[in-house]
């Protein structure tokens, strides 16, 4: 058979496949043959690919609901889904570069990930999902939305993997929220900003970013990002500081009421109820906690390990009960890690579906390949004042003391001066994790990440685990 019988074979399977799924044999031939060939031209390429996509979302409207589709539906929806995919692919793998430079103005705007996405959507319409189908799908239970933000994965794959690119958009993301920016006199003046989900608050030579998002455990989800995220930017920017601190805040959970936990990392139940976006993770990893590690960066000069362009301080994070799942990967990006006698870490996204954020760089570091293995493919807890909790956690203090061994931390940290503890963690930071080594990572992260959190599997685990079918958000 030659290559040409394969190809007609192939379409004719497609086209009955459609037909099957209750398309009109006009419909399904029309989709088959409009599969454009590219021509390395961003003009005429960009067309094509738009004119494929709309038809297939076209296609894809008159299916019934994801989890109403019988064999056939589900089967249809998932060539529409592949083909379109598999034509982004080809169309960054040739087209990245330029699509980058023109929605950057070349270099000269930055756009963070949220922003990058819709920006995409008007230059190239369906490369990435619009304003129109994200809006609807932003309103589904996970298990009913469509997946369409994994077409933002792969756009974020493709940008992160070219070096040029990849290196603009985490500039993008390390400079300080304009939220900050607008904050940062009130923090001179008053000594704290509340931030409701967060708060900011100068105590001697520090300044404490607390999160608060007590009937959730302190949990992450999309109602602490920014607050989170201009909190730790004001920590950074105080000039009336010297060393940051990052700790959470009382609870109101009846097990755990009026104390003090760290995080419980991401919010299942708004996961499972739709509430938490593809980009959550990314603005978590490039945003906040990459500040907490470089510093926030200036427009005016690229985030270089060498150049020590950014404004940094040093971090403690003070953990109290637990810090699970992304509270426990804020602390591999920490200076020192105080824990309160009875903590414990762990790590349990292997066990919801997902991937943990940069723990899979950053733990072994910490632990050893062997137990970096142990935590996150299989869930080992570790207390924070065994052998290997403190792999991670620099000292245990009992509950009453937490406050006082806190206020120490700080002075043994700053004691010295600061200058030197600034120049030893970008000199740690070089040999460990250099921004390229970072963007790499992230280059495949962002589409494992994405196929991750559209899974049948994530949403089963989320059920059987967490029941979270029950719960209210």
């Amino acid at each position: 058979m030659t290559s040409m019988d394969k190809t007609l074979d192939g379409t004719a399977n497609e086209r009955a496949l459609l037909e099957r799924a209750g398309f009109s044999p006009g419909d399904a031939t029309a989709w088959c043959v409009a599969h454009p060939e590219l021509r390395d031209d961003f003009g005429f390429d960009s067309a094509a690919s738009t004119h494929f996509w709309d038809l297939s979302q076209r296609l894809r409207a008159n299916l019934p609901a994801r989890t109403a589709r019988d064999p056939d539906g589900a089967a249809a929806s998932a060539l529409l889904h592949r083909t379109e995919r598999n034509l982004r692919e080809r169309f960054l793998d040739i087209h990245v570069d330029e699509l980058y430079g023109r929605l950057t103005a070349r270099g000269s705007k930055f756009l963070r990930v949220d922003e990058l996405m819709p920006e995409a959507a008007k230059l190239v319409p369906g490369l990435t999902p619009g304003a129109e189908v994200m809006a609807a799908e932003q309103t589904r239970p996970l298990k009913e939305k469509e997946g369409l933000e994994i077409d933002h994965g792969i756009l974020l794959s493709h940008v992160l993997a070219h070096p040029e690119a990849g290196r603009h958009l985490c500039h993008a993301m390390l400079l300080a929220r304009a939220e900050a920016l607008d904050l940062l006199p009130r923090l001179a003046r008053d000594g704290s900003v509340d931030l409701g989900a967060a708060s900011v608050s100068r105590a001697g030579k520090a300044s404490i970013v607390e999160l608060r998002n007590p009937r959730a455990l302190n949990a992450l989800d999309e109602t602490t990002l920014a607050p989170l995220e201009t909190a730790i930017d004001l920590a950074i920017l105080d000039p009336g500081s010297e060393v940051a601190v990052l700790r959470g805040g009382p609870v109101e959970h009846a097990k755990y009421a009026g104390r003090r936990i760290f995080s419980a990392g991401i919010n299942l139940t708004h996961l499972y109820q739709g509430k938490i976006s593809f980009l959550f993770y990314f603005q978590h990893v490039m945003g906040y906690e990459n500040k907490i590690l470089r510093g926030v960066a200036r427009r005016d000069a690229s985030p270089d390990d060498l150049a020590g362009s950014t404004l940094e301080k040093p971090w403690i994070a003070a953990v109290d009960t637990f810090a699970i799942g992304g509270g426990c990967q804020h602390l591999l990006v920490m200076d020192y890690v105080l824990a309160e006698a009875g903590a414990y870490l762990t790590l349990p996204a292997r066990k919801e579906g997902i991937i943990p954020g940069m723990a899979n760089l950053r733990l072994p570091r910490f632990l050893g390949d062997r137990l970096a293995h142990q935590a996150i493919m299989y869930g080992r807890r570790l207390d924070c004042g065994s052998l290997e909790g403190r792999l991670i956690c620099d000292e245990i203090a009992p509950a009453d003391r937490m406050d006082a061994a806190l206020v120490q931390a700080v002075e043994d940290l700053t004691s010295s001066g600061i200058v030197s503890a600034v120049g030893n963690r970008r000199q740690f930071r070089i040999g460990q994790e250099p921004l390229d080594l970072f963007r790499r990572y992230l280059a495949l992260y962002a589409k494992e990440q994405a196929y991750c959190h559209f899974s049948d599997v994530l949403i089963s685990n989320l059920e059987r685990h967490w029941s979270a079918q029950s719960r209210k958000g």
